[in-house]
């Protein structure tokens, strides 16, 4: 209940203090450890619509599915035929997918940031212990992890049934241990990219359109000049060309460091030395991408 108290002040002044109730929190500071562990999980649950409506879930899970049903079906071709290797390497079952990690991320991405910016509740995140590089890691490393578990999935399925294939274990190992090592980095990369581009804008619509288009124009552009390269006997440029899109930096990487089927038109895809420059690429494209987060959220936390 309410209790009014009267406040000295000069006549015919009627101001008056009110005690509403409220108590201060005297229980545990769990401090910024656990506050960066509750955003990172948030946005991870958040990212396949786990705690949320049933209409945040279908577009998240259906894409998962998409993703590991061709798996799914190449097991049973391979266990059926007996054969003594996957259709796919594992390295390349990412890039034949890459359309529908996309869609992932431009739907996924503007979810993760874009309702703070609309709703303009990052402020009050930053009122509290929680400082800018821990909300940006939070979000950039929980992006990351949802699109592990989209492309390393699929990879999974195919190795388990290799295994019940009774397909060379050592091959086989070797080939999903790289292959893990090349969704790694496109997850990382990709998280990044689609963070920066829905953090320009607060509307989700904007963010989706703006992910979706930089990176299918991106990939669409560079196959096409590699293509006329290719027709034009400059087969030399071929694997400089594929530096300037997403999908082609991590097909160009795994051909020349983790044992990738070559996915450019022409040749044999980028050399070793060529590789070591897609992976300083890679990794300079990440850290870039995270630079631009604090430097956009410094901003926007003011």
């Amino acid at each position: 209940m309410a209790v009014e108290q009267p406040l000295a002040t000069p006549a015919g002044d009627q101001s008056r203090i009110h005690d509403i109730g409220y108590r201060g929190y005297d229980g545990p500071r769990l401090g910024r450890a656990y506050a960066r562990l509750s955003l990172y999980s948030q946005t991870l649950r958040g990212s396949y619509g786990l705690g949320r409506s049933v209409k945040s879930k279908v577009l998240p899970m259906l894409l998962f599915a998409v993703m590991c049903v061709p798996a799914a079906i190449m097991v049973a071709v391979a266990v059926a035929t007996k054969a003594h290797d996957l259709p796919v390497s594992y390295t390349r079952y990412a890039i034949i997918m890459q359309a529908v990690i996309s869609l992932y991320v431009a739907s996924q991405a503007p979810q993760a940031v874009s309702r703070d910016l609309r709703f303009k509740t990052i402020p009050l995140y930053f009122s509290r212990p929680i400082e800018t590089a821990d909300y940006v890691r939070a979000k950039f490393a929980a992006l990351a992890s949802a699109l592990f578990i989209l492309t390393g999935a699929p990879l999974v399925v195919l190795y388990v049934g290799a295994l019940l294939s009774k397909m060379d274990f050592a091959h086989q190992s070797k080939g999903f241990g790289q292959g893990l090592v090349s969704v790694a980095l496109l997850s990382l990369l990709f998280a990044g990219i689609g963070l920066v581009i829905a953090s320009i804008t607060p509307r989700r619509g904007f963010g989706i359109a703006a992910v979706i288009a930089v990176l299918t124009i991106s990939y669409g552009a560079v196959s096409t000049l590699q293509a006329i390269a290719d027709a034009q006997g400059s087969t030399g440029a071929i694997p400089w060309i594929g530096l300037f899109s997403p999908v082609t930096l991590i097909g160009g990487l795994s051909t020349a460091l983790l044992g990738g089927t070559n996915t450019f038109p022409g040749g044999d895809g980028p050399s070793h030395a060529q590789g070591a420059v897609y992976v300083l690429v890679v990794l300079g494209l990440i850290a870039a991408a995270y630079g631009l987060l604090l430097r956009r959220y410094k901003k926007v936390g003011l």
